[in-house]
């Protein structure tokens, strides 16, 4: 008889974890740093500084937020739909081009294909480009309402908000942060081929040949 081995939620979800307590620590980080930031340029334009939850709200802060997680989410659907169809020859992160696709278990031919199982089948993508147009979308408005807040303060008209998806700030400040996560991406690709790191599921083993494609 096997024996079943001791599991507890801490150690099955350790990575999940790790990564919220770092994510909620820098967006900490980033709310007393960006309302130190903000405040100083309020007092030298001579307008009120902002208080702690006041400074949650603006658009100052909820833009840079959604800004940085519409880039992060782009790059996730972008790697996830451009490695369905690309390769990369020695990359622990694509499929081998040289090896036929199998049918994976659960997908045999000729097996009913209802909407639900098409949908299901493609979610990942949907749900990661859903992520990325909810915040790009959140990006818009509240850049829109920092736009607005600081016209206010230097008795300036507010651009409307259409007016203002025509604005090259709100394209600046997207474009600064996709070409960082393609680059990234990319450079973690080709730098996979020639280095491990040991134990790492995103690395090939240390004694694969760099030719070697995949993770497995």
């Amino acid at each position: 008889m096997a024996e079943t081995r001791k599991t507890s939620w801490l150690r099955d979800n350790g990575l999940t974890l790790v990564l919220m307590v770092l994510f909620l620590a820098s967006i900490a980080g980033q709310l007393f740093s960006g309302l130190a930031f903000e405040n100083e340029q309020r007092m030298e334009e001579g307008a009120a500084a902002l208080s702690l939850l006041a400074y949650f709200g603006s658009g100052a802060f909820l833009s840079s937020v959604f800004e940085n997680w519409e880039s992060e989410f782009l790059q996730m659907w972008a790697y996830v739909m451009l490695t369905a169809y690309f390769y990369q020859r020695g990359s622990a992160e694509s499929r081998d081009p040289d090896v036929d696709e199998a049918p994976r278990k659960g997908e045999e031919p000729g097996r009913m294909r209802s909407f639900g199982r098409i949908v299901y089948q493609h979610s990942l993508g949907l749900a990661l480009l859903t992520l990325f147009l909810v915040s790009f979308l959140m990006h818009w408005v509240n850049s829109a309402r920092h736009a607005a807040e600081e016209a206010a303060i230097k008795g300036l008209q507010a651009p409307g908000m259409l007016d203002y998806l025509g604005d090259p700030q709100l394209w600046f400040e997207s474009f600064q942060n996709w070409q960082s996560e393609f680059l990234s991406t990319a450079v973690l690709v080709v730098l996979g081929i020639f280095l491990r790191e040991r134990q790492s599921p995103e690395s090939k083993a240390v004694d694969d040949s760099n030719a070697k494609t995949g993770a497995d």
